[in-house]
């Protein structure tokens, strides 16, 4: 079989009991949802979504929905920080959009946990490799959030090869009264100034302010595909192709090398290196997902180049499944710990698989996202879909998983119950408090009348990056230049 090419391959308390009835039987997420034709800050956001670049008109709401779409208005990465405050975004026009939750109100009991614009910021821009005659992309490829040690927010976000540090705070006073400054900030003349006082801190209307802190470049030969904070909030990994580098937070001029599969000989690779993430209580260990579907657990006490792995966690093959596209499909697009720390959730092209940290044979738990598809691989080879890049998410309590698929579908999965749900992002499904009916795609037979043919499915709509808030039944949906987030209304309702 013909591989694609490497950089192909790469580049790219939850439920309770009650709310689990809600969420399967009422049909999802009650939907407290911010969109960006409807919001009270719609100006702003649009801006912030459709505008190229300062300079530019801001183009009305409704070439959200043309086909044309601006390529640079694509949601590329979707973050929640550690308290689910704040939720970051970042598109393929390098620019980042940081959204607060709104605050409950007596007189709005409904609007806790929509989210309006607190700041946006163009975080990189497009570059040129002189050397290597290779244009730089200003896409944002991740965005990571720093555990919070005072007032000041920061994140890390990254492209294809830089990797910058970012620091978001607030100002909401200004001083005034200087002795040998007047208004303007200029120097008085000295002669002028027969008396001294006491400068003063007045009110003003808050600013948020974002500043890099440190560009963290040269450090990847290959495109950067992950970035992951340590437990120890003093280092950060990030992985390419081929390498994965440990940063220290203070220092840019140097990176160590922690993993390096690069062969002597480049005709010799049999796999790239897809994703990578650190555990969450253990400093020492961090995991490395392969485009041959492995996970490769490593621990950095063990030696300083951990290209030996201390666990290998892969599923052994059944001979009856293999076909043409047996490895496209099997490569690994996406791993995350769970917040225990106990399980990893793997994402490949037609599943997502839970791993027991203390099993590596075989995934304890498989769950079908898009089987029908099987049949289509041919074609979906043919449109480049089947290198689409899908990603996953845990639940606050880890008993819940989800991730994308396609037709602006995503799916969840109740690791206690066993029972999933498909559901649809879409502009007409998603007015402010409206019930998310499940979807039922028909692969052949009886059709149901809100069911959908697998012939009809839009394969240019897709769910590939989403997000689950650490602590409360909030998700984040990025569905192409729309993000939608939804809200399990049921406690809000109940108290």
């Amino acid at each position: 079989m013909e591989r694609p090419p490497p950089e192909r391959e790469a580049a790219e308390e939850g439920f309770g009991r009650e709310q689990r009835l809600v969420l399967w039987t009422r049909g999802g997420f009650r939907a407290s949802l911010w969109q960006l034709w409807e919001n009270r800050a719609g100006a702003v956001i649009i801006a912030a979504v459709c505008r190229k670049s300062p300079g530019q008109p801001v183009k009305p709401p409704n070439c959200l929905w043309k086909h044309e779409r601006e390529e640079a208005d694509i949601i590329s990465t979707v973050e929640f920080n550690h308290t689910g405050e704040l939720l970051a975004t970042g598109d393929k026009g390098g620019r980042v959009v940081i959204f607060q939750r709104e605050p409950e109100s007596k007189n709005a009991p409904h609007s806790q946990g929509e989210y309006d614009v607190y700041s946006t910021f163009q975080s990189h821009e497009p570059e040129f490799d002189y050397l290597k005659s290779l244009e730089i992309e200003e896409k944002i490829n991740k965005i990571k959030w720093l555990p919070q040690q005072n007032a000041a927010h920061s994140l890390l976000s990254t492209n294809d090869k830089t990797i910058k540090l970012w620091k978001i705070t607030e100002r909401d006073k200004r001083p005034e009264g200087y002795n040998l400054k007047d208004e303007e900030g200029k120097l008085k003349d000295l002669s002028t100034v027969t008396s001294l006082q006491v400068p003063v801190l007045k009110p003003m209307d808050l600013m948020v302010e974002v500043s890099p802190r440190r560009v963290f470049a040269n450090g990847h030969t290959y495109h950067i595909n992950s970035i992951s904070v340590n437990s120890d909030c003093e280092t950060y990994m990030s992985a390419d192709d081929l390498r994965i580098n440990l940063w220290h937070l203070a220092i840019t001029d140097r990176s160590f090398n922690i993993v390096d599969i690069k062969p002597a000989n480049m005709e010799d690779l049999t796999e790239v290196i897809t994703a990578s993430e650190f555990h969450p209580h253990h400093c020492n260990l961090f995991v490395y997902s392969s485009s041959k579907g492995s996970l490769r657990l490593c621990d950095m006490r063990a030696a300083a180049l951990c290209d030996k792995h201390s666990k290998l966690f892969e599923e052994p093959e059944d001979p009856s499944n293999r076909s043409f596209f047996s490895e496209i499909i099997s490569s690994v697009s996406d791993v995350k710990f769970s917040h225990s720390g106990r399980y990893m959730l793997t994402r490949d092209y037609l599943t997502v698989k839970v791993w027991d940290l203390n099993m590596e044979a075989r995934p304890i738990e498989t769950y079908q996202v898009h089987d029908y598809l099987r049949s289509k691989l041919c074609s979906l080879y043919e449109n480049d879909c089947i290198f689409d890049k899908f990603e996953c998410a845990w639940n606050g309590s880890d008993s819940v998983i989800m991730t994308g698929a396609y037709n602006n579908f995503f799916r969840m999965f109740d690791r206690n119950t066993k029972r999933d749900v498909t559901l649809e992002a879409s502009r007409e499904s998603s007015k402010p408090r409206a019930v998310l009916k499940p979807r039922r795609v028909c692969v052949g037979g009886k059709r149901r009348r809100d069911d959908i043919s697998v012939d009809s499915l839009d394969f240019t709509k897709k769910i590939l990056h989403t997000a689950w808030h650490p602590a409360e039944n909030i998700i984040a949906i990025a569905a192409t230049n729309n993000l939608y987030i939804f809200q399990d209304k049921v406690n809000s309702e109940m108290h």
